[in-house]
């Protein structure tokens, strides 16, 4: 059994027996389909697109409401393209994995296209751009993907280079990319269009908005594109609706890989790209998702709510994504995702079988954040948050990793805990925040990068890693950490969200962070003595 179109319509009976499901459409078809007339362009080609927004339309493409695919893009890392999509006929394996029962297993057709955003690939992508029928594009980048400038408000060296290379140029942001193909869309007619940002970070519609402006600003501001352009970005044409998107699609496991190939499954090996990037075939995920978007569609768009998506007005989504970013799940698995670096861990949910730390995600979850969240109407916090901790993060069978979760930490600080603080502050008072403070104090104890034994511990990527290890050294450990140096990173607005030092807030946090770095071991009894 290979996972290809000639597989799953000429082996059909041997995927079934062994329980997947299966396209039920003409998957060459919907490719043709697809090219004709796309409607839906999505960048960010990773496991939470493949695992869960293909899954969406792969439900609506079956129950006959859409007639074409998405175009997968890749404009980061385009050898998983290479690599994943062709070889594979651009289809994916999906592999749910509940709590309790069987896996849940799929092959998703849905993928009408697959596009490196370089070369010929970003040709095919202006030729889509402009055509009548493109109702949105969708991303999931990570919050670093919208990124234009850097920690100082400075533009990043690359994307000087695409400011000075105009719409026309070759590019190398995304954001100058959407850019580009925005102004190819306004040469075509000025034609509407949904930008629908899919990513993990509060208000992301304004963050895709913020990137794709300030590119086109710059471009208006050397004479490469005219007023009329800004305008019809800044017009009702062009939207930029808000979601919040839930769904954890962990890196590929080897155990599912070995599950898959002992299946009679050929090819299921993940690889690693010279980017670093590690992906799969299959995608391995939990059960639970849940997608919200702020519907503003000014060309039509799919019926997503047939799929279960929630579909509503902007402050909705606001509130559920406040729900989820800042207080129910995001600040809980950062929090998981350091202390579990620090003291060793590989697994999440052998975090969740440390008394600890288990205790500490319950009272940051109850104590410091349900306060302040606002009931969006459609899911119970309380029982969002019950979910969370008593079902998802302990699911044994789920391979995340607080390594994984680690990963760009500086991007993510700023919503999963600056608006909580900022939330306490408008009431009056952080004072009564004890373990905020406390998983701060431990971010900085990390990028120390020793673990809690004193042993060397390798960081994960962060594209402010090199900054701030600037200041935050290993030398501090034994010793104690330069506390006008860490005043000086806590004001930093952009990387926290707020002025730690003006809310409050540093005291504590300087205060842990020496107690942490004070020896081997430290890291557990200052978590157990903030417990206590």
């Amino acid at each position: 059994m290979k996972l290809d179109t000639e597989s799953i319509v000429n082996e059909k009976h041997l995927w079934q027996e062994k329980g997947f499901i299966l396209p039920d459409y003409d998957t060459d078809k919907l490719k043709a389909a697809t090219a004709a007339a796309p409607r839906w362009l999505h960048f960010g080609a990773g496991n939470i697109f493949r695992g869960y927004i293909a899954c969406l339309a792969d439900e609506l493409i079956k129950s006959g409401d859409m007639e074409s695919g998405i175009v997968a893009v890749d404009s980061f890392d385009t050898e998983t393209i290479d690599k994943i999509y062709v070889p594979f006929d651009d289809l994916v394996l999906l592999v749910g994995l509940p709590a309790q029962g069987e896996k849940y297993l799929r092959v998703i057709g849905s993928i009408g296209g697959a596009e490196c955003a370089k070369g010929k690939g970003y040709d095919t992508l202006k030729k889509y751009a402009v055509s009548d029928s493109l109702q949105m594009i969708s991303f999931t980048i990570t919050e670093k993907g919208y990124a234009v400038k850097d920690m100082n408000g400075e533009l990043f060296p690359f994307v000087k280079a695409d400011i000075e290379a105009g719409p026309e140029g070759v590019l190398n942001s995304a954001m100058s990319i959407i850019a580009a193909l925005l102004y190819a869309r306004f040469n075509a007619g000025e034609k509407p269009l949904a930008l629908v940002s899919m990513d993990n970070c509060s208000r992301n519609g304004d963050k895709l908005r913020e990137g794709v402006m300030t590119v086109a600003e710059q471009w208006h501001a050397c004479g490469k594109v005219g007023d009329d352009f800004i305008a019809y970005v800044n017009s009702d044409k062009v939207t930029f609706p808000w979601s919040m998107i839930d769904k954890i699609t962990p890196r590929p496991d080897l155990s599912v890989c070995d599950e898959l190939t002992a299946m009679g499954i050929e090819g299921m090996q993940p690889v690693k790209t010279t980017r670093g990037t590690f992906i799969a075939p299959f995608v391995n995920a939990e059960m639970p998702q849940y997608l919200v978007i702020e519907d503003s569609f000014p060309n039509g768009r799919p019926l997503l709510e047939k799929a279960g998506v929630y579909m509503t007005d902007r402050e909705t989504v606001d509130r559920a994504e406040k729900m989820k970013v800042m207080t129910c799940l995001n600040p809980l698995h950062t929090a998981l995702a350091v202390f579990g670096c620090l003291l060793g861990h590989t697994k999440i949910a052998d975090e969740m079988n440390d008394p600890d730390l288990k205790e500490l995600v319950y009272r940051l979850g109850y104590k410091e954040g349900l306060p302040v969240v606002i009931d969006p109407g459609m899911i119970r916090p309380e029982d969002f948050l019950k979910e969370v901790l008593e079902q998802r993060l302990p699911n044994s069978y789920l391979p995340d990793t607080p390594q994984r979760i680690a990963t760009d930490t500086s991007q993510k600080l700023a919503i999963r805990f600056g608006e909580t603080i900022k939330a306490y502050a408008a009431k009056g008072s952080t004072d009564s925040l004890e373990l905020i403070p406390l998983v701060i104090a431990a971010w900085l104890r990390y990028l120390t990068g020793i673990d809690d034994s004193g042993a060397k511990m390798e960081l994960s990527a962060d594209p402010m890693l090199p900054e701030l290890q600037k200041t935050v050294t290993p030398d501090w450990y034994g010793s104690c950490c330069d506390a006008d140096a860490v005043r000086n990173i806590l004001k930093n607005t952009t990387l926290f969200g707020t002025d730690l030092v003006k809310a409050g807030l540093a005291d504590k946090i300087i205060t842990s962070l020496n107690s942490m770095l004070s020896g081997a071991g430290a890291v557990r009894s200052t978590l157990q003595a903030k417990l206590r």
